[in-house]
């Protein structure tokens, strides 16, 4: 059926007990070891790194996005399987989505119990993982958890501990894995991917804020003041705030911040719909509003678009297309 390189970068799946609680330890052989292999499939493991996800920095995520495209460039792969930590998941496999350009899949994966213990979910889940690379094609960054099948794009951690982790809570289930069979229910949608990134000596500095009673400028302003070049604004309801954030944000722009709008709220789309400070102001003072795409996938947007380019006006312009929004064009993959 083909033969799939395993990058391992540590998180629950490779993790033992440390005497106080689990870290990443295990290399990916151990890991690989932990599964059977469907049939017809050979392995080839990369040790890129092996850290808990919540560690994770920008030169991490975009050391893995180059070794996926090196991992690529040789012919004789049928495709990729990531095994990562669930913390941080959903903005590695974003970016590598982002910058995707190939029809074979990369499948992230990982467990919410560590390896070793009597009722893990890693074995499972890393053989989903392989069988999902081995036979899909055409269908961009994908992850499987649970005998479930999400796109990387709105794909989000929704339990801290349950097994069933991941979800898309503004859209419907994308596949699922069962008697050694993958089932794809409806097709991606994704923009064209973005070039290649350099890696910076000194990523920049993406932050986050959120809004919420009683919210002020301060930590936006924070943020601005401590060198960010991008800022997402996580705010209530469909993408709301204050009046006085509304300034904030449109001063930061003024400065040639890149502010991203996202909603604290599970699901939908943040919507232009009120004013006094709501997504209405937001979006006049510069702000853009991300769709469906929550904080963390958010953040990784802005700083795609960061790294693209120093002009910026054609950073606001990759963002969106990143983004989706509506005046980019997202295409069936």
């Amino acid at each position: 059926m083909g033969r799939i390189v395993v990058i391992s970068t540590g998180g629950t799946i490779a993790s033992r007990w440390q005497g106080s609680g689990f870290a990443a330890d295990a290399d990916g052989s151990e890991v690989i070891a932990t599964a059977p292999l469907p049939e017809g499939i050979t392995v080839e493991v990369v040790d890129l790194f092996s850290v808990n996800s919540p560690r994770l920095t920008t030169a991490h995520q975009l050391t893995l996005l180059r070794t996926v495209h090196e991992v690529l460039a040789d012919p004789g792969v049928d495709g990729i399987v990531v095994t990562h930590g669930t913390d941080t998941l959903e903005e590695s496999a974003f970016l590598v989505d982002l910058h995707h350009h190939d029809p074979r899949s990369v499948v992230f994966t990982g467990s919410q119990r560590p390896m070793g213990t009597a009722d893990g979910d890693g074995p499972e889940n890393l053989y989903d993982a392989l069988l999902t690379a081995a036979n899909t094609r055409g269908l961009g960054v994908l992850i499987t958890f649970a005998g479930r099948v999400h796109a990387a794009r709105g794909t989000v951690k929704t339990q801290a501990v349950a097994l069933d982790a991941f979800a898309d809570p503004s859209k419907e289930l994308f596949g699922k894995i069962g008697f050694g069979k993958v089932t794809i229910l409806r097709t991606p949608q994704r923009p064209a991917p973005l070039p290649l990134p350099a890696m910076p000596e000194l990523p920049p500095r993406v932050d986050v804020v959120m809004h919420h009673a009683d919210g002020d400028p301060v930590l936006l302003n924070a943020a601005v003041e401590a060198g960010a070049r991008g800022i997402v604004l996580v705010g209530t309801g469909a993408g709301n705030a204050t009046p006085e954030i509304v300034d904030a944000v449109k001063a930061a722009v003024g400065r040639g911040v890149l502010v991203a709008l996202t909603t604290r709220v599970v699901a939908g789309p943040v919507t232009e719909i009120y004013t006094h400070g709501g997504a209405v102001d937001l979006v006049d003072a510069g702000a853009v509003p991300t769709g469906t795409l929550r904080a963390g996938q958010a953040r990784i947007a802005v700083l795609s678009a960061l790294l693209a380019t120093d002009n910026e006006v054609e950073q606001t312009r990759i963002l969106r297309l990143a983004l989706g929004t509506p005046d980019s064009v997202l295409v069936e993959a």
